[in-house]
């Protein structure tokens, strides 16, 4: 798969998963609310999958690292500078929550991944900040 279908895949899913998250907010006191904060979870897992791997493709291209998981391709990407201390630790978060979503499922554990989403927001656009300027003919 080309670097450009991956990093359009990324920011499509990125617009995907802001929609979902301003939808699941406009019907917070309806009923359907857990229909779409289930949405907006089911998002979050595939755009943090689709996260990892544009970080992966980015290390190998532009630093030489290989890097197999995404913890792994995490702290590579803070060892190359382009990540602090505590975007590393929220990165990280975002990967047990995407575990446990994707494995367990509780309606307070929903709430609780569905209230961090909204804050992992701004970290997923930066990445994709950073891959894309980096991925940009403009360099």
């Amino acid at each position: 798969m080309a670097v450009d279908k991956k990093l359009k895949d990324f920011e499509n899913a990125l617009q995907r998963l802001r929609e979902s998250v301003d939808k699941t907010n406009e019907y917070k006191d309806h009923k359907l609310y857990t229909f779409f904060r289930d949405s907006s979870i089911q998002r979050f897992e595939f755009t943090l999958e689709i996260a990892w791997k544009n970080i992966k493709q980015f290390l190998y291209d532009y630093e030489g690292i290989e890097c197999r998981s995404p913890k792994s391709c995490i702290r590579d990407f803070f060892s190359s500078g382009y990540l602090d201390e505590s975007q590393v630790v929220l990165l990280l978060q975002m990967v047990d929550d995407r575990n446990l979503s994707a494995h367990t499922y509780h309606e307070a554990l929903a709430d609780e991944i569905f209230l961090h989403i909204q804050g992992y927001l701004e970290l997923l656009e930066y990445l994709y900040e950073v891959i894309s300027k980096k991925n940009s003919p403009l360099k």
